[in-house]
């Protein structure tokens, strides 16, 4: 169930993606172009941040599954999946993190 929901969730950000901005969120969003899905970006990081102070541990969910979904929104706007962030997390499994930092400084 819950490992379906990615991809669920990109295929119902892309058939949004060309709908009536009158009907859909999503579609609203993309119809206001990128700026304000990195304006919502934004707020929603800040509230995680908030709720993380606050200790409130369904609060901290609520406000991560917010900016989790914006940011899949972003990646949509160009042409990016959930998928080819895992498929970076994957490559970063097992690799420390400074290694990888460094790795990308070198590129």
């Amino acid at each position: 169930m819950s490992e379906d929901i990615l991809q669920r969730l990109t295929q119902t950000i892309a058939a949004r993606k060309g709908a009536a901005a009158e009907t859909s969120y999503v579609a609203k969003l993309f119809s206001k172009g990128e700026d304000a899905i990195l304006k919502k970006i934004g707020e929603e990081a800040t509230e995680v941040l908030l709720a993380a102070k606050e200790g409130d541990k369904n609060h901290l969910v609520y406000e991560t599954a917010d900016l989790w979904f914006h940011c899949m929104v972003l990646l949509a706007q160009h042409g990016l999946k959930a998928e080819d962030v895992l498929t970076e997390l994957a490559r970063r499994e097992g690799v420390s993190g400074i290694t990888e930092k460094q790795s990308r400084k070198q590129d």
